[in-house]
């Protein structure tokens, strides 16, 4: 039984960062119950890669949920999405502010009806200021952020981030966001709405880059692959694979240097992390130098056994092979009624007592609608057939 196995979720979310965030909920053991259009669907059921018709884009988010069609439009539809709120803990949705309003179904509405309720707003600019209302998506909110200002080549032109690093990073600060109202609720007995904006995500991971701004002025930019305070800190080619090399600070500079037998460590250019900063253009081309002297395995076996962090830059296909993701239960094998065996990513949080599980693979447009109207609302069969026939599931 997971951590969240008492918890219920409405999830009206589409496409990314609202569904990430769900999944989340539901590998920990939420009941998630997916709202989608009718015939359509989510966005991303039309994203391919497909596979018997199936999108792969939509199977990575939405494991572990169930789908259930409703037109929110429809007199019929929002009186059942209005029972269902009664029963459910969670609500996530990402539309645009506003949206849920015009709806009728907006926070001021559904606390009225369950005063527990935790609502979650996903948004690209969050429920105020000037942009709310704007639409967004994650390479425009990496633009805006600053994230692809300071990512990229030296030199070169600002670089998105390979992964939607905009959407996930709403989805996991939102999910927080969810689990501390829900710890709250049981002090004051009280639902409340978190507001989670893809925009403010993004500032809130530039990690140093505004404190570096404050204390110097300089504008940070892309370096490439290089850390921005601490050397040696990037990749270096080698005889066969490029490795990346991380000697966190000056100890680990130390036995680097007795390893690879440069006589630098105490060279007065190079002693402490601040002069390797200050003359990293000399130090480079040393260090550079001595790493094509051996492959690239025979530098990550030296290293591991001197405990400095380092590894290969791995494609995807070793990436799902690796022994230590392999051996974290990283990559998991899931059965999709449509698609067939498929590998997916597993889950990343483990808990010793109450552990996640990847119970189900993504459900197929309204596989669930009978028996979630069934058991939450006692809707006999015909009743659910004659609210198909209306268009209303």
């Amino acid at each position: 039984m997971g951590a969240l196995s008492d918890i219920k979720v409405l999830d009206l979310t589409r496409v990314l960062a609202g569904p990430y965030a769900t999944m989340v909920l539901a590998d920990l053991g939420a009941e998630i119950i997916k709202i989608e259009q009718p015939v359509k669907g989510d966005d991303s059921r039309a994203y391919g890669p497909y596979k018997n018709g199936e999108s792969a884009y939509f199977m990575s988010l939405n494991r572990n949920k169930q789908s259930l069609t409703l037109n929110l439009k429809a007199p019929e539809g929002k009186e059942i999405f209005k029972a269902l709120v009664k029963k459910v803990d969670v609500l996530v949705e990402n539309y645009r502010p506003g949206t849920m309003e015009k709806l009728g179904l907006g926070y001021d509405v559904l606390k009225e009806i369950n005063p527990r309720l935790i609502y979650a707003s996903s948004t690209g600019y969050g429920q105020t200021g000037p942009y709310s209302r704007r639409p967004a998506y994650d390479a425009v909110v990496q633009a805006m952020g600053g994230v692809m200002s300071i990512t990229g080549q030296a030199d070169g032109e600002p670089t998105r981030v390979g992964t939607s690093i905009g959407d996930i990073t709403a989805g996991l600060f939102c999910a927080i966001g969810i689990l501390a109202a829900l710890h709250e609720r049981q002090r004051s007995g009280l639902g409340q709405m978190v507001d989670v904006a893809m925009l403010d995500c993004q500032v809130a991971i530039l990690e140093n880059a505004i404190s570096r701004y404050e204390f110097t002025g300089e504008v940070p930019r892309p370096i490439g692959n290089r850390h921005p305070s601490i050397v040696p800190f990037e990749p270096f080619s080698t005889q066969t694979t490029p490795l990346m090399v991380a000697a966190g600070n000056d100890r680990l500079w130390v036995t680097l240097c007795e390893l690879m037998e440069l006589d630098i460590a105490e060279d007065p250019r190079f002693k402490t992390n601040p002069l390797r900063n200050e003359n990293y253009k000399a130090l480079r081309p040393i260090l550079a130098e001595r790493f094509m002297a051996k492959t690239g395995e025979e530098w990550q076996k030296m290293f591991d056994e001197a405990g400095i962090p380092c590894g290969p830059i791995n494609t995807i296909d070793k990436v799902v092979t690796n022994e230590q993701v392999v051996a974290r239960d990283m990559i998991l094998e899931v059965e999709h009624p449509v698609a067939g065996t498929t590998r997916i990513p597993g889950i990343p949080i483990k808990l010793s007592r109450t552990p996640g599980e990847v119970r189900k693979a993504a459900p197929v447009l309204s596989a669930d609608s009978e028996s979630l109207l069934a058991e939450y609302l006692g809707l006999s069969p015909e009743q659910i057939a004659d609210l198909r026939d209306k268009q209303v599931i």
